[in-house]
């Protein structure tokens, strides 16, 4: 009986360790699905729909442009360029997506934005706004 006693510790030891290893792995497992999530949202606005588009068509734009136009879609993404946003664009038959990128590394030293070194480098997200120009060139 006494040599029971003394071995239940160790045997509780050991599942304890299991539980421990398996909940780290389990853990481990959890971040790697996180990791692999895509975050992507498209919305569209309009009630037409444009026949799609080459998109060499389709501009690249940093800001609103000058021309009136309509928002036909908003997309977002993370890990995704302005031509793969152009791309989607296209396939709804905008004529220029405006890109926004946010998030990402900033220095912490630099209180404006636009001297920040790390300016337009590194952006966890991307958004584009795919507008349809309203009247012609």
């Amino acid at each position: 009986m006494e040599k029971n006693r003394r071995q239940f510790p160790k045997e509780f030891k050991l599942r304890n360790k299991c539980t421990q290893m398996q909940l780290a792995v389990l853990f481990i497992f959890g971040l790697s699905l996180i990791g692999c999530a895509s975050d992507v949202a498209n919305r569209y606005y309009a009630a037409k729909q444009y026949p799609s588009k080459n998109k060499a068509d389709v501009l690249i734009l940093n800001s609103k442009p000058t021309k009136a136009f309509i928002v036909i879609a908003d997309f977002q993404s993370r890990g995704e360029t302005p031509s793969d946003l152009q791309e989607k664009a296209a396939k709804i038959g905008a004529d220029a997506v405006i890109i926004s990128r946010i998030g990402g590394l900033y220095s912490r030293s630099e209180e404006w934005a636009s001297k920040d070194r790390y300016q337009g480098q590194f952006h966890d997200h991307i958004l584009g706004t795919a507008i349809k120009f309203t009247e012609e060139n």
